[in-house]
Parts: C-alpha cells; sequence; structure tokens
C-alpha cells in the first residue's frame, strides 16, 4: 500500500471541525505528507425569480462571509502549522471546488466530515457525497459525532 504525500482537509467550521482537523493532521503525519487545507464559501442567491432580490444590492454578505471565513481559515492553518500558500479559499460549488483544487495540487487524499446518522441514502447531495464520486483521489469522510 503506498502512503500519501499531499493530503486535503476540506474545512467547513461546523462544531465537530476539530475532530476531522484531528484526524487529517495525524494521517498527514503518519504519512509525513504535506497537509492543505480547503474551504468553500458557496455561492449566495440574490434573487429569486418569483418574487425578484432576496438580499438588498447595498449589503455584501459575500465579501463578509469571505473575510469571515480567511480569517478562520488562517487560524486553523495557524493551529495545524499549514502554510498560507496551501490554504485555499474558495466560491462555488463546495463538492466542485474541493475535487478541482485536490486536482491542481496533485493531492491523494481528501479528508472531509460527514454526519452519517440517517443513513448512507440522506448523504445523497451531500460535499461529501458529492466529493467522494468526483474525486481523482481517495477521499476519507470522517463521521462526526452525534449531538
Amino acid at each position: 500500500m503506498s502512503t500519501y504525500q499531499h493530503i486535503l482537509f476540506a474545512v467547513d467550521f461546523f462544531e465537530h471541525g476539530d475532530q476531522v482537523a484531528e484526524k487529517a493532521r495525524q494521517i498527514a503525519a503518519q504519512n509525513n505528507a504535506k497537509l492543505s487545507l480547503v474551504h468553500v464559501v458557496d455561492n449566495l442567491p440574490i434573487t429569486d425569480p418569483a418574487y425578484g432580490p432576496i438580499i438588498p444590492f447595498d449589503v455584501d454578505l459575500t465579501q463578509e462571509f469571505l473575510e469571515a471565513s480567511k480569517k478562520h481559515l488562517q487560524e486553523l492553518g495557524e493551529k495545524l502549522q499549514v502554510p498560507v500558500e496551501r490554504q485555499y479559499l474558495e466560491m462555488g460549488s463546495p463538492k466542485y471546488e474541493i475535487v478541482r483544487v485536490a486536482e491542481d495540487n496533485q493531492v491523494d487524499l481528501i479528508v472531509v466530515g460527514s454526519h452519517g446518522r440517517h443513513g448512507f441514502a440522506l448523504l445523497l447531495g451531500s460535499t461529501a457525497n458529492g466529493v467522494l464520486h468526483h474525486a481523482k483521489c481517495d477521499v476519507l469522510a470522517v463521521r462526526l459525532a452525534d449531538d
């Protein structure tokens, strides 16, 4: 079995993120692999075709989300000793952006967190399932503890 050389931790900043971060850190350490981080800010709908604008145009929530996410990503990067050049903040569809970043950086393992408490069928359409089905490398879905 080959060892991993470059591991990408897909960060979502939810309550159990430390659990997944620790697993990604452990696997990177055991394999003497590079660890990178990616966080994807999902596109925000600004309009609804049936009702028109949902968010007033003078409020730039997307920029606020990006700035807050960048701060959290940098804090996590410091904690996990991941250099800034391997911290990726993207915008778009999480499953596609995570896979794209992995391919662009020759990642051989993607680590994501996943709630599995309601059965595999409910994972369909989730980010973890989307990454699993689109990635060209191994994917580890770390089951998050139930509340």
